[in-house]
């Protein structure tokens, strides 16, 4: 951040963020860190009205990690927001699959970077409905830029893949992704094979594939080819550093290119964990065939380090308590809350370099 002003808020934005027990609105975030009643307009403005870059700081957070750390696995994770009313920016109706309900809330897309048994967020997207893109008294009130406008998850997904390859020189991180509710992730699968980038993605189970190798021109489900398979002992490793034995179901498929008379592209394995069958267990797709199956499985595995990092961060780091109506303001909360877990998660384990002062978070 160019100005004094913005670095001292910033500090004390983040120190708030660290030290604060409960709810962390600006006003529980000021009493914590001063007695100064004018504290908490300082830090609503800094958050929702101050010009500072969302990006540059994802873009400095990012580089601290990667500058200390290989990144072998790039996992994208979704954070749902519940909100009330309709004024907050970007909120909509959204079926959340994993809780079987349908919220009120913002839908947020994070990239989290895979270190060892820790998993940091380093970019976020906010997902904008067409009731939000197509209204202009909406994005007049909200401040969303014109360059915004609306996107399916997939798009957001490739859209936060080209972001972190620009940021980081790491041409061989694998995309880990759970699809398995989005309809059209072919376009994801194509999208990211066209990018030359290796990919773990859970997809639904009706995906329609082709067994590889039996000259079969009629598709099937994914679900079902998956199913047939015998399933064969692996041994996985665990986002907590543990291992699991547990058993795999994997075919060779290939893609329906949708042309007639046009070949497929390349195989795929198709992947999915024997579990019983009133809870079926998520269906993946790799373009990882010459790997084993103990270590795309232990890739897989990582999704649930994913949605606890979310979790953790909602419980413990204020992510669901962003108060503010606008485009910026959202974008400047998440930049503050990721920093802060960022450092609370990896303090002592990535130092900064003590000759650049200015990057330590307090």
């Amino acid at each position: 951040m160019r100005r004094v002003d913005q670095r001292k808020w910033a500090h004390a934005y983040l120190k708030g963020l660290l030290v604060t027990s409960g709810k962390k609105s600006p006003r529980r975030l000021a009493t914590a860190i001063s007695r100064d009643p004018s504290v908490v307009q300082s830090l609503r403005q800094f958050v929702s009205l101050s010009p500072w870059d969302f990006d540059e700081v994802m873009e400095e957070l990012t580089h601290w990690v990667t500058d200390h750390r290989s990144v072998p696995v790039w996992s994208i994770g979704r954070a749902v927001l519940p909100k009330r009313g309709d004024r907050s920016v970007g909120v909509h109706r959204y079926f959340d699959l994993s809780s079987g309900r349908t919220l009120n809330c913002q839908l947020g897309l994070g990239s989290f970077l895979c270190l060892d048994t820790a998993q940091v967020p380093v970019d976020w997207c906010l997902r904008l409905s067409t009731t939000w893109t197509q209204d202009p008294e909406r994005r007049r009130d909200a401040r969303i830029p014109d360059s915004q406008r609306y996107r399916p998850l997939w798009a957001h997904t490739l859209r936060l893949v080209d972001r972190l390859s620009a940021r980081t020189d790491s041409a061989s991180s694998v995309v880990l992704v759970d699809m398995s509710d989005e309809p059209e992730v072919g376009y994801l699968l194509h999208g990211l094979a066209k990018r030359r980038r290796d990919f773990v993605v859970a997809v639904p189970p009706h995906l329609a594939v082709l067994p590889a190798g039996e000259g079969s021109t009629a598709p099937v489900s994914a679900r079902a080819l998956a199913l047939a398979q015998s399933p064969e002992a692996a041994v996985v490793q665990l986002p907590g550093g543990e291992q699991r034995i547990t058993h795999l179901q994997a075919a060779l498929v290939l893609l329906p290119s949708g042309s007639q008379g046009r070949c497929p592209g390349p195989p795929y394995r198709l992947f999915t964990e024997v579990g019983p069958a009133h809870a079926p267990r998520p269906l993946w797709l790799t373009s990882l065939t010459h790997d084993t199956l103990a270590q795309v499985g232990s890739i897989a595995a990582l999704r649930t380090g994913t949605v606890d990092a979310i979790g953790s961060m909602e419980q413990d780091f204020g992510l669901l308590d962003f108060e503010g109506r606008s485009f910026p303001g959202w974008y400047h909360h998440m930049a503050l809350v990721s920093a802060a877990y960022t450092y609370r998660r990896l303090h002592g384990l990535i130092m900064v370099p003590s000759h650049d002062t200015a990057q330590q978070v307090p």
